[in-house]
């Protein structure tokens, strides 16, 4: 039986700052919001580069609006 996948709150933002142990602080676009974001498994897994500058895609939980998960790095 296949397992659904939970529902995320999908947003993007501008990485602001790099902080230790591979977490960022995000700007949102849509709200001016400030916000912690960490890599998800497979950007870890595959090497993927975060700069201050850099366009990401992240996911919020229905939970915790203050930390999210990046997901995806535009170019």
């Amino acid at each position: 039986m296949p397992v659904a996948k939970k529902d995320f709150i999908v947003k993007e933002g501008i990485v602001l700052e790099a902080l230790p142990d591979g977490k960022f602080t995000i700007k949102l676009k849509e709200e001016e919001k400030e916000v912690t974001g960490y890599l998800s498994g497979k950007m870890r897994r595959f090497k993927i580069w975060i700069l201050p500058g850099d366009v990401v895609k992240v996911e919020f939980s229905e939970y915790d609006n203050n930390t999210c998960r990046i997901v995806y790095r535009f170019k």
